[in-house]
């Protein structure tokens, strides 16, 4: 009898244990919202997953429906992160109380602090430069310099953009504001508009396919577009231009994550974070979508490396999220839609 009361004491510590493993493992699992999609976020997970033990689930969607989906979800929320692919999302995010501020050494050391959230709520996992793209047959580089040349009446009937509509641009026109003013900006983005050849383009691909048609020979773009589809079409007579090299320099924008300030996880959800600034996984989150570390320790891929260095402008990111209102305010004046 009392053999048989041993055995099942053991049997009961024995599931026990297995049972509180389990609890433990699934505790430490670190849940994502990431505006990111898999294939340019998943690598990264399976390498820290494979370094740590760490399981990572994510759900991908667009950033806008993932702040609304925090916001419904309020502390029950999965959630221990949020990643998105514009400076914008992440100050929206910030101030709508999503965020955790977080203290970390490590990001600090990591990412330069124009890429970083002064509150520390939120950090740039990579760089987006958004540049010009120029006809090879029908432009010297010579004749471009700068953003606001762009507005310059040579440049008559011989511009594409991307519309309005969408964040990159705004984020831009953003940038600019904090850089030039409104009534100067505004200037620009008039000009813009009445040197269009065209109505303003659903994306920065078909921007630059009709630049290489010749409809029209310069267009701004981020530049991992243009990496994408010269490496489908390597052919296209289409080239990089680095503008405002003798002033502030690219604008650039970052794809980046901050942490829910509701998480149940917030030692693993860190270390995740830490991880993707890392040099090793740097290589990886950048290079997989031809954009730029933001470790600055960390050389960008070789395709990337080959368009050519450039300085970018140092203004903090988190302009393009405050000053994200008066942009789209301002591009609707000009009627740049």
């Amino acid at each position: 009898m009392i053999k048989i009361n041993f055995f099942h004491f053991l049997r009961a510590i024995f599931f026990c244990v297995i049972f509180l493993s389990a609890n433990s493992s699934y505790a430490e699992q670190v849940v994502v919202y990431s505006a990111r999609i898999e294939k340019l976020i998943k690598p990264m997970f399976d390498i820290f997953t494979k370094e740590t033990g760490i399981p990572v689930k994510f759900v991908t969607d667009k950033a806008g429906v993932l702040l609304e989906r925090l916001r419904a979800e309020g502390k029950n929320t999965p959630a221990d992160m949020l990643i998105t692919t514009d400076a914008g999302y992440l100050w929206e995010a910030s101030q709508k109380g999503l965020l955790a501020p977080i203290e970390s050494e490590e990001l600090e050391i990591n990412i330069p602090l124009y890429l970083r959230d002064p509150q520390k709520k939120w950090f740039g996992l990579s760089v987006r430069a958004r540049t010009i793209v120029y006809n090879t047959n029908n432009v010297d580089p010579t004749e471009l310099s700068t953003y606001e040349d762009l507005a310059h009446s040579k440049w008559k009937g011989r511009v594409c953009l991307r519309t309005s509509k969408k964040v990159y641009n705004q984020s831009l026109v953003a940038m600019m504001i904090a850089e030039y003013g409104k009534e100067k900006t505004e200037e620009i983005v008039r000009g813009w508009v009445t040197n269009l050849a065209i109505d303003p383009l659903s994306n920065d691909t078909k921007a630059m396919e009709f630049v290489a048609a010749g409809k029209c020979d310069v267009t701004i773009v981020n530049t991992y577009y243009y990496g994408r589809l010269i490496k489908k079409n390597p052919s296209l007579p289409l080239a990089i231009f680095w503008p405002n090299q003798d002033g502030n320099g690219v604008h650039v924008n970052i794809s980046g994550a901050g942490l829910i300030n509701s998480t149940k996880n917030k030692k693993s959800a860190v270390m995740l974070l830490e991880f993707l600034s890392s040099k090793k996984a740097q290589k990886l989150f950048a290079g997989i979508n031809m954009e730029y570390p933001v470790n600055p320790e960390v050389n960008p891929d070789p395709i990337v490396a080959a368009w050519g260095r450039f300085k970018q402008n140092e203004m903090n990111v988190v302009k393009a999220g405050e000053l994200q209102t008066e942009a789209v305010k301002l591009m609707d004046r000009a009627d740049y839609r």
